[in-house]
C-alpha cells in the first residue's frame, strides 16, 4: 500500500529510438518555435552533430543559432553567456544537445530567460517561480539521464561549489533519445557515463524516497547496464548494446529524479568541484565503498538489486545476496578499467586529505546523504573519502 502521495514528473513528449533526433524540426514546429538556440559544446560542433541537428530544424523553416561554449562541469558564467546569446539572437526556444553539461546549461539558461538572475537564487529545492523558456533536450551520451530530469548542477565560480537545483520548471517539454548519437563515444566515456547510469538506478532504488513507480524503472535501468555495459565498452559498434545503454540512461534519469540520489552523489559532487574529476567517474570510484557501507541499512533492497543484475542467485539469503553486490561493483569497475581515486589525483594524498572536512560538509549540505539507507555522520563521510583513496 502506498503510504504517501507520489509526484512523478517526466517530459510531456518523450521519443526514444534510433533516429529520434531527426524529429527535432517537427517538435519545434509543433510548439510554434520561430528561432531555436542550440546549447552545446565545442566537440559536438566539431564532429558535425550540431550541423545535422540544425539542418533538421532549418528544413522546417525555423531559424537556428548556436552557443557552443559549454565546458565540462558547467559554470554560472556559461549560463550567463548562453543567456546573453539567447536574448541577443531573439530565440524563443532552447535545444540542449550533448552530454550532461550542455543539457544542464540549457536548463539553467531556460529558467533565467523568465526568472531574474543570479542562478544561485535557485540552488536547492523548488525555488523557481516562473516556467522557463521552451526546452528540448537531445542526449549524446548514455549516462546522465538529464534529458528527463528536473535537476541541474551548475558550478558557482565565486564559491567553487557545485549548486544542485531541483524544480519541475527545469524539466524539458520534449526529450529526443537517439542511441545512434552515442555510437562514436570512446570506451572511457562509455564506461564512466555507464556507471553513472548504474549509480542513478541503484541510489533511486535504495533511497528513503523510493516509491512504487520509480522502483521498477530503477531495477530495469540496472539490469540493462549489467547486461550491456561491457559489450558497449568492448564493442563500440554494437548497436544493440548502445541502444540498451541509452534506454538505461533515460530510465535512470526518470528514476532518480522522481526518487532521489543518496550518499554517492552527495560525496561525488565535492570531488568534482575540488578536483575537476568528471561526474560519472567520481561516482564510479566511490560506489564500491559506499555500497559496502550502506547495505546494512536495507538488506532486502540491496539483495534485490544483486539478484536482478545476476550478482547473486535467487535462492541466496538477503544477507548473502546483498553482500555480493560490492564485490560485483568492484569487479565491474576493473573490467571497465576505472582507476582508483589515488590514480586520478596523482597520488597527492596530502592535498586530498586537506579537503576532507570541507568536502564532507559540502556533501551533507547538499541533502543527498540524508536519503541514504544509512545516514552518515560528518566523521563517517571523512572515513569513506579515506577508504576510496
Amino acid at each position: 500500500m502506498v503510504k504517501a502521495m507520489i509526484n512523478f514528473n517526466v517530459p510531456s513528449t518523450l521519443i526514444v529510438g534510433g533516429g529520434a533526433s531527426g524529429e527535432i524540426g517537427n517538435q519545434l514546429q509543433r510548439i510554434r518555435c520561430k528561432h531555436a538556440l542550440i546549447v552545446t559544446d565545442a566537440y559536438m560542433l566539431e564532429c558535425g552533430i550540431v550541423d545535422r541537428i540544425a539542418g533538421y530544424i532549418k528544413e522546417k523553416g525555423i531559424s537556428v543559432s548556436v552557443f557552443s561554449d559549454v565546458v565540462p562541469d558547467p559554470t554560472d558564467k556559461n549560463v550567463y553567456d548562453g543567456l546573453d546569446k539567447y536574448k541577443t539572437v531573439g530565440a524563443d526556444a532552447i535545444v540542449g544537445l550533448g552530454g550532461g553539461s550542455p543539457m544542464d546549461t540549457a536548463k539553467a539558461i531556460a529558467i533565467l530567460a523568465n526568472n531574474p538572475p543570479p542562478i544561485s537564487l535557485y540552488a536547492g529545492l523548488h525555488k523557481v517561480a516562473n516556467a522557463g523558456a521552451p526546452l528540448v533536450l537531445i542526449p549524446t551520451t548514455a549516462g546522465t539521464g538529464s534529458e528527463v530530469t528536473k535537476v541541474t548542477v551548475i558550478t558557482d565560480t565565486e564559491r567553487d561549489v557545485k549548486m544542485m537545483m531541483l524544480d519541475v520548471s527545469l524539466l524539458a517539454q520534449i526529450a529526443l533519445v537517439d542511441y545512434e548519437l552515442t555510437m562514436s563515444m570512446p570506451a572511457t566515456l562509455t564506461a564512466h557515463v555507464g556507471m553513472d547510469t548504474f549509480t542513478h538506478g541503484l541510489e533511486a532504488y535504495v533511497s528513503q524516497k523510493a516509491n512504487p513507480i520509480s522502483d521498477p524503472i530503477a531495477l530495469s535501468c540496472m539490469k540493462l547496464v549489467a547486461d550491456n555495459i561491457c559489450t558497449a565498452f568492448n564493442e563500440p559498434d554494437n548497436a544493440k548494446a548502445r541502444e540498451a545503454m541509452m534506454l538505461a540512461a533515460c530510465q535512470g534519469g526518470m528514476a532518480f529524479s522522481n526518487s532521489s540520489v543518496c550518499l554517492v552523489h552527495g560525496m561525488s559532487r565535492p570531488i568534482g568541484a575540488n578536483f575537476h574529476i568528471p561526474h560519472g567517474l567520481s561516482n564510479s570510484v566511490l560506489l564500491y565503498d559506499i555500497t559496502k557501507y550502506s547495505i546494512n541499512g536495507n538488506l532486502e533492497r540491496y539483495a534485490t538489486i544483486a539478484r536482478t543484475i545476476g550478482a547473486a542467485d535467487e535462492g541466496d539469503s538477503d544477507k548473502d545476496a546483498s553482500e555480493a553486490l560490492p564485490a560485483y561493483i568492484e569487479s565491474l569497475n576493473q573490467r571497465l578499467n576505472i582507476p582508483r581515486l589515488r590514480n586520478l589525483l596523482n597520488n597527492d594524498k596530502e592535498l586530498y586529505e586537506g579537503r576532507f572536512d570541507s568536502m564532507a560538509q559540502a556533501a551533507l549540505d547538499s541533502g543527498s546523504p540524508q536519503n541514504n539507507p544509512v545516514v552518515p555522520l560528518h566523521s563517517e563521510i571523512v572515513e569513506l573519502y579515506q577508504a576510496a583513496w
